[in-house]
């Protein structure tokens, strides 16, 4: 499937083959799942914010089996995770699922300077939940899905949250960042986030670079130029250098 399809709330391309991107466009995390086919089964990275029916956009573009694997827990990736029965999540996160995000969380993000366009029909914040969902595996990075003719390896990249994952189709050169790495502001500065284990797993995807045929992010953009990330990794531990130095 060539070209852009529009689903209400969602739009969906084709970055490489057998490899959808699922965008909320009208969200201003302009989140990005991915939907990845193998000839028996599919692979579904994260759930959104929840606005739109995730189940609903897979229909449409299979009808394979699907795993859901949460790349992480923070609210947008995790949005309709109750609309699927299989979902594997790393062990490090495992307990977040079991949170119910409450109305005015759930009113703070889909707040009018949230949005950059209407809800779904028949949507408002009223009636949007998110949480709880209940994995039914837990990674610790290194497990490979076998999706029939195509295999995706789960790894562990920490640091913008604990049990953080990205995903490598090393037949295919195709690496998902998810929000490792993205093209626009990392967040790392958060309670969570440890800035040493982040520059190490950024270190690790950077080493992939001249290999890979196509990066995917989770945040703005379907595609990223491999080359930024050996660029981000040095300016990370440029970052930590500076606020090493001491103050005069």
């Amino acid at each position: 499937m060539d070209g852009l399809l529009t689903l209400d709330w969602f739009r969906i391309t084709q970055p490489s083959p057998g490899v959808f991107a699922i965008l909320e466009p009208l969200q201003r995390e302009r989140v990005l799942s991915y939907l990845i086919l193998g000839n028996e089964r599919a692979l579904l990275i994260d759930t959104g914010t929840g606005a739109g029916s995730m189940q609903a956009a897979v229909g449409t573009l299979t009808g394979l089996p699907v795993l859901l694997v949460n790349s992480h827990t923070h609210w947008d990736h995790v949005g309709s995770n109750h609309e699927f029965t299989e979902i594997a999540v790393h062990r490090a996160e495992a307990h977040e699922l079991a949170y119910q995000y409450s109305r005015a969380e759930i009113a703070r993000y889909f707040a009018a300077d949230q949005l950059l366009g209407p809800m779904p029909p028949g949507r408002t914040v009223e009636n949007i939940t998110i949480g709880p969902s209940v994995p039914t595996q837990l990674l610790q990075g290194g497990e490979t899905f076998d999706l029939g003719g195509r295999t995706v390896q789960a790894l562990h990249t920490p640091g913008h949250s604990p049990g953080l994952l990205s995903f490598l189709d090393d037949g295919n050169g195709v690496l998902l960042t998810t929000d490792t790495a993205y093209p626009g502001p990392l967040y790392a500065y958060s309670d969570e986030t440890d800035l040493d284990v982040y520059i190490a797993s950024l270190d690790t995807l950077a080493r992939l670079a001249p290999y890979l045929s196509s990066v995917h992010p989770s945040h703005y953009d379907d595609v990223m130029d491999a080359g930024l990330l050996p660029k981000m990794r040095d300016a990370l531990i440029d970052v930590r250098w500076q606020n090493a130095r001491p103050s005069r």
